[in-house]
Parts: C-alpha cells; structure tokens; sequence
C-alpha cells in the first residue's frame, strides 16, 4: 500500500512511502487482537477490592445464645456472616490480574490492528516536525489541518518531545505516544493514527528486530 506524505499544514509533499505489507497488510487475527486488548485492560485493573471477613468485623465473639434448644440454627458471635452487620463469606480479596501473553502473539495483535487502520485509510504519514514552544493552539491547528478536531487521534513520534507532547496534554480526545508505546488497544481506540516519517519507520524497524 501507497501512502502520501504530508506537511504539517495538512498539504502533500509530493513525496509517497510504500507500507511494508508484512506489517500493514497481514490477514488480521481477531482472536490475538481480543487477547491483547483482554491483557491491557486486565493489566490496568488495581485489584484493591476487599470486603470483611468474620475474622476482620469489630465486634465481640462472645456466643449470643445457648446451643441447643432454641429451635432454631446454632447461634454464634455477632460477626456471624448470617447476623446483620457481620462478616461477608467468600468475598472478594487483593489480586492480580495481570497475565502474559506469547511475544510474537502480540506482535501478531499489533499488526492485525494497524492493518485495520491501513485498510480503513485510518493512517496519516506526516513530515518530521518539531514545535518551538509548548502551545496547545499549535497542535490544535495541526489536527484541523487534517480534519481531526474532536476525533480520538493519536500522534506518533520516534522519540520524547515535550514541546510536541505539552501542546496536546490539554487535548482530551488527542494523546501524544513514541513509536515503542503503541499497542493493539490504543491503536483500535483511535480514529486515526498520525505517523512521523521517522516513527513509522522506528515501527518497521522494532517488528523486524
């Protein structure tokens, strides 16, 4: 696949880059892709829940009635699970969520999803740029130049630039990422992806490593 390259201003350079088709243009696997979004989403869970067990309510373990002869069940402390106000019985407690996947599994996620993208004409190759000073109306012009405004976009450069990344910090619906950070869930979750000539090819490069 052919793909223009443009400026900053949204116009083309005259310039075109050929997507290497074992990256862009594989036959998605949607059962990786489901796998990888399944391990970030599960990845990002704290696993904080608790809940009181009858050991752990504030009350007395004094016995409330005799054993026998009341007609009804054996009574126990006031932290009975069955009592008002006592323990809860096989509640949730801290875990781990988090689970790994096979390397090339993901690998496989992560090229089914930007083939998605190429498909869709969701992907933007743009020149290497650069902002002279943090402004947040440099980048939100850069986004209406290539009819973004509004949408989920995400900009991907080779390497940190804060300039680039505190101009889209205020941006809600815009997120600045570096080639090495780009995964199956956040490249499904944008409309569209932005590519840096030079991200893109830090992004064939770390697939072919």
């Amino acid at each position: 696949m052919e793909l223009s390259i443009y400026n900053i201003q949204g116009k083309e350079t005259g310039r075109k880059i050929v997507l290497d088709e074992s990256i862009f243009g594989v036959e998605p696997n949607d059962h990786a892709i489901y796998l990888a979004v399944k391990q970030y989403m599960a990845n990002k869970r704290q696993g904080t829940h608790k809940s009181k067990e009858r050991s752990e309510v504030s009350g007395s373990t004094r016995k409330l009635g005799k054993q026998k002869g009341g007609g009804g069940a054996r009574p126990g402390d006031i932290n009975s699970p069955v009592r008002v106000g006592g323990g809860r019985v096989f509640g949730p407690t801290p875990r781990d969520y988090s689970f790994k996947l096979n390397k090339k599994l993901k690998q496989l996620a992560r090229k089914s999803a930007l083939s998605y993208k190429a498909k869709d004409n969701g992907l933007t190759i743009v020149e290497d740029f650069t902002f002279d000073a943090p402004k947040t109306k440099n980048f939100t012009a850069l986004l209406n130049n290539f009819n973004l405004a509004g949408k989920k976009s995400i900009l991907v450069l080779p390497e940190p630039n804060k300039n680039v990344y505190l101009s889209a910090r205020n941006l809600e619906s815009s997120e600045v990422l570096i080639s090495s950070e780009l995964n199956t869930y956040k490249i499904l979750d944008a409309n569209n992806i932005v590519l840096t000539e030079k991200a893109l090819a830090g992004l064939v490069e770390t697939f072919n490593a």
